[in-house]
């Protein structure tokens, strides 16, 4: 495992100034007689820890610039975005680059310190995005246990995620003390609004009132469920490490490597070669490029498996 990247230590720096987004779900809201699907998006500020939760009408372009505005609109506008190669980040980052071009050439030189950075992480290698990727389980395995299958307004399902968000960013970042003289931990809310609970006053409702039809009881219900969970399923998590403990050795020019890939069978996997390396800021291989035929493929070498060299051929 690699040392911290500089994304997650921007020192004095605003929030979200290095975001990492994703998306997840879909799940079903009511509207009238009839269900409809919704998505959420989390934005997770790397060096802060805090987050951003919002719902996602479709997985379209559209609807990621709406709620990439509106959280630049409460948030800041960030300097670098890193995602997944999603057809939705992949569209949002053509266009705006496209309206970035068709400003004014005397605006550009201008506007050049407000746009935004998209990095994309390779294909197949969910574990560059962890850091959120992590947050967005813990927010789907809640979800899935308090919600599970109640049909809910999209009303609710946005309070919840929103409460959510607020129980997730007052989770402390270090040690926490049992003294009760000692002071109170640095979380994420502290970092982004100076102070650790933005709440309101809690109030304990009986499980019944899931059955009623108030909803502003229903959402708290929901959030009470989902901080018992947060409690007993995510915090013990935090000091556990269990991958890439130990150093193996890189990968090298001209290698050949198997390209895993879980929609085709063992017996069809491409096989080709190494034919560049792209190196992290510790100097080791987590990215290469593999000729397979006339097509080339950008990989983490997690997905590829070393093989014999190839005899050469006359």
């Amino acid at each position: 495992m690699s040392d911290l990247p500089a994304a997650r230590l921007r020192l004095f720096k605003p929030p979200f100034y290095s975001t990492g987004i994703d998306c997840f779900g879909p799940y079903k809201v009511k509207t009238g007689r009839r269900s409809e699907k919704r998505w959420g998006i989390i934005f997770k500020c790397l060096t802060t820890r805090c987050i951003h939760l919002d719902l996602l009408n479709s997985m379209d372009t559209d609807s990621f610039l709406m709620a990439l505005q509106r959280f630049i609109s409460r948030r800041g506008t960030p300097l670098e975005i890193i995602c997944d190669q999603g057809t939705n980040f992949k569209g949002g980052d053509k266009e705006l680059q496209a309206a970035f071009n068709n400003l004014a050439p005397t605006l550009q030189p201008v506007l050049m310190t407000k746009r935004i950075h998209f990095k994309f992480n390779p294909a197949h290698a969910p574990h560059f995005g962890g850091a959120w990727e992590r947050e967005i389980r813990s927010v789907k395995n809640a979800l899935k246990r308090t919600i599970g299958a109640q049909l809910v307004t999209e009303e609710v399902l946005r309070t919840v995620l929103i409460e959510v968000e607020g129980i997730l960013n007052s989770k402390p970042l270090g040690y926490v003390s049992s003294d009760i003289v000692d002071i109170d931990p640095v979380t994420p809310n502290l970092l982004l609004m100076g102070r650790h609970d933005s709440s309101l006053p809690l109030v304990s409702y009986s499980d019944s009132d899931l059955l009623g039809r108030r909803r502003w009881r229903h959402a708290q219900i929901l959030a009470d469920h989902f901080w018992r969970h947060f409690i007993r399923d995510y915090l013990p998590s935090l000091q556990r490490r269990h991958k890439w403990q130990k150093e193996k050795p890189d990968l090298t020019l001209n290698s050949v490597v198997m390209i895993m890939d879980s929609h085709l069978p063992r017996a069809l996997w491409p096989v080709g070669r190494v034919i560049r390396l792209r190196k992290s800021p510790d100097d080791h291989i987590r990215t290469v490029e593999v000729l397979v035929q006339d097509k080339t493929y950008i990989r983490p070498v997690s997905c590829l498996i070393p093989l014999p060299s190839l005899p050469e051929e006359d």
